[in-house]
């Protein structure tokens, strides 16, 4: 951080503006969640870094991100989530004319990297940086569909200049598909705002009316890499333990997504004690409510919810997955992916022992505080920039 310095007159000196006069593009694709969380949070400090940013991404993102409140340009780009050549060959013309001038480009995710990179070769522009942040991992699956995702996975890595992955995991995997520069860049999540109503009062307006019936949240995207259908299992598995037969614990999950209906008509069909809330912007207070916190899924990077479990002092149930077991540590319980007996029993174990549920949330705040703020996140990322770039005025590398 920049220290503060007095001119004789007693008046602040002027601080350091390390990227003036630069024009960087951030690009990425459709996101409800991490990716557009992450940009968001880092665009104030490469404003007061001297850059003049462009953001460029499908609409939808600007509505939900409000990426201009940070004083950032914004440029409608289509850029999906899926593979859609036809829409692909439009993204690449128009992000080609959105960067034009730019003096970096960076992109968010695979999606964003392919088309960055395509509209970098057909603009002829290979002296320009190209910079890639790996948030995901390819999903799972096999096949045709497989087979093309691999292979736009190792093109987009080995055309950036530098590869910057989210966790461990996905670095290691960069580097095997050949990548020039990788490193691990953690991804910090924007601290939630206080939680505005107590325990209480959030259990009431959950439909639980006294303090004896945990409650379970899980916060997330409905999506199958979430691994909800996993956690409606162990829901079920509950029913039948005489450890919570007394008290049958209430799940709520809080995030929308394409998995809403079909979740929603297995809860159902099978009477479970579970709510779809919705998108939530009250996270703290389900969070400052739960006895504890699940993250049932398939594969994480550095996922918010576990760093928003964290910080909250809620004990946290998890896969061991991706880069789960780096950022967490000892702080939480993990468990195998697609385990629902597993899940179940680690989550019934919290409930029910008062000792361990003190240990993981004494853990899990001793953890957070380890972990890079928003603003080492943002100074990293400039300091990537610079490097890349060269002072200000000056040619890049």
């Amino acid at each position: 951080m920049a220290e503060s310095r007095q001119r004789p007159g007693g008046e602040p000196a002027p601080q350091p503006r390390p990227l003036a006069e630069r024009r960087i593009a951030e690009v990425l694709a459709t996101s409800t969640g991490g990716v557009g969380t992450h940009l968001r949070s880092v665009l104030p400090a490469l404003g007061r870094a001297g850059a003049a940013v462009r953001v460029c991404g499908p609409l939808a993102t600007e509505e939900l991100f409000a990426f201009t409140a940070t004083g950032a340009d914004f440029r409608p780009v289509g850029i999906s989530a899926g593979l859609a050549p036809l829409a692909d060959l439009r993204a690449v013309l128009a992000l080609r004319r959105a960067t034009t001038g730019a003096d970096l480009v960076h992109a968010h995710g695979l999606r964003a990297g392919l088309v960055a990179a395509a509209a970098r070769r057909l603009a002829g522009e290979r002296a320009r940086p190209l910079v890639l942040t790996l948030h995901n991992a390819l999903p799972e699956g096999g096949g045709l569909r497989r087979r093309v995702l691999q292979a736009a996975e190792r093109a987009t890595i080995r055309g950036a200049d530098l590869v910057l992955a989210a966790s461990g995991d996905l670095a290691a995997n960069a580097r095997r598909l050949g990548a020039r520069d990788v490193r691990v860049a953690p991804v910090s999540a924007p601290p939630l705002p206080p939680a505005q109503r107590s325990r209480p009062e959030v259990r009431r307006d959950l439909g639980l009316d006294d303090d004896l019936r945990p409650l379970v949240v899980a916060v997330g995207r409905l999506h199958p890499q979430k691994g909800y259908d996993v956690l409606l299992d162990a829901v079920q598995r509950w029913t039948t333990d005489p450890r919570l037969r007394s008290a049958p614990p209430r799940v709520v999950i809080a995030g929308d997504g394409p998995l809403e209906q079909a979740l929603s008509e297995q809860i159902g069909a099978r009477r479970l004690p579970v709510s779809l809330l919705g998108r939530r912007t009250d996270v703290a207070d389900l969070l400052g409510a739960a006895d504890v916190c699940v993250l049932p899924s398939r594969w994480e990077a550095r996922s918010l919810t576990a760093q928003e479990a964290l910080r909250a002092g809620t004990p946290l149930v998890a896969t061991r997955v991706g880069g789960i077991p780096e950022l967490v540590g000892d702080a939480a319980d993990l468990v195998p992916d697609g385990d629902a007996a597993a899940l179940a029993d680690a989550v019934a174990a919290v409930l029910t022992d008062p000792g361990r549920t003190a240990r993981l949330s004494a853990a899990g705040l001793r953890q957070a505080a380890s972990w890079p703020d928003e603003a080492g996140t943002a100074r990293q990322l400039v300091a990537v920039y610079r490097e890349l770039l060269g002072p200000p005025g000056g040619p890049h590398r």
